[in-house]
């Protein structure tokens, strides 16, 4: 009861503070490098404060969503011009980071699965895009999350009621490998080997048909 209260006036200060940043930011008393400087530790400081909250308590597991989103928006308000894209993909996989850890906690939990695979499949995708290699990236995302499916259907427990999980697994498999092979002009070369092959498998059969 007494950690709840401790959080209740954390959380209740800092939501003044940030009511009190943002009246002034719009008023336009704040340059952008100076807001980013106030806000990237304000949200460092929301996200440690539902960090404790599960850390004290650890029943609270759904703290560490919030906790980390509010840390990884730190990253990115406080680095994001140093970093580019890159700051959203950290962003995005430290909300990915947190149902991992979920789904560590309370493996009964499988649902978890399917957000923190999807988020790190996106935040690949972002990451990759900002390198020029967001064509290869996209095909990366959906066999990403191809296997995000996949680890649900193999994970322990009862496989049986989760074997849909295999259906969205295989299109997303297949739309991944086509993206890869289409966007990143490697369908050309799978078009040339093919017709190697194939041209040796008759060239084959007609040597062997004249013995």
């Amino acid at each position: 009861m007494r950690n709840n209260r401790t959080f209740t006036g954390v959380m209740g200060v800092l939501l003044l503070v940030a009511g009190g940043l943002l009246l002034l930011q719009n008023l336009g008393i704040f340059t952008p490098t100076i807001s980013g400087a106030i806000w990237a530790p304000l949200f460092g400081l929301g996200g440690m404060a539902f960090l404790l909250v599960f850390i004290f308590n650890r029943e609270q597991w759904w703290a560490l969503i919030p906790g980390l989103t509010l840390l990884g928006l730190a990253v990115l308000v406080g680095f994001g011009d140093r970093l580019g894209a890159l700051g959203a993909a950290i962003f995005m996989a430290f909300i990915g980071l947190s149902f991992i850890l979920i789904y560590a906690l309370h493996p009964e939990f499988w649902w978890a699965i399917i957000p923190a695979g999807s988020l790190f499949s996106v935040a690949i995708l972002v990451g990759l895009s900002d390198r020029g290699k967001g064509e290869v990236a996209v095909g990366i995302m959906f066999l990403g999350l191809a296997l995000t499916f996949a680890l649900v259907y193999v994970l322990p427990g009862r496989a049986e009621e989760r074997r849909w999980a295999l259906i969205p697994s295989g299109i997303l498999a297949v739309i991944g490998v086509f993206m890869m092979l289409t966007l990143g002009g490697l369908i050309n070369y799978v078009w040339a080997v093919a017709l190697i092959v194939v041209g040796m498998w008759i060239l084959f059969r007609s040597l062997r048909a004249q013995r």
